[in-house]
């Protein structure tokens, strides 16, 4: 999946109820290059976004959990693939992009 379609995929879902690994509940916005999630006052850039699922796609088999991301915003982003379908099976969609 390229870094385009990956925010397009996100931008589609904005507004859906999403988890954390701890269950707590969240919800998102995009406006611009930016994710606004309802439990932070801080946004999340699309650049760090990006750069969490090109370390996914770099070690799959060392990502095994959100803190091992290493990104601002980790668990959000961490909940967000998972639901989605983006991660497991992230190899596969990171052959495309």
């Amino acid at each position: 999946m390229s870094h385009e379609e990956l925010w397009e995929m996100l931008e589609k879902h904005q507004g859906e109820l999403f988890y954390t690994v701890k269950g707590l509940p969240f919800r998102y916005t995009v406006k611009g290059g930016e994710l606004f999630v309802d439990r932070r006052e801080k946004s999340i850039t699309r650049s760090t976004i990006v750069k969490a699922y090109e370390r996914i796609c770099e070690s799959p088999e060392e990502i095994t959990g959100p803190k091992k991301l290493n990104a601002f915003g980790a668990p959000y982003i961490w909940a967000i693939f998972r639901q989605l379908g983006i991660f497991p099976g992230m190899t596969d969609s990171c052959k495309n992009g």
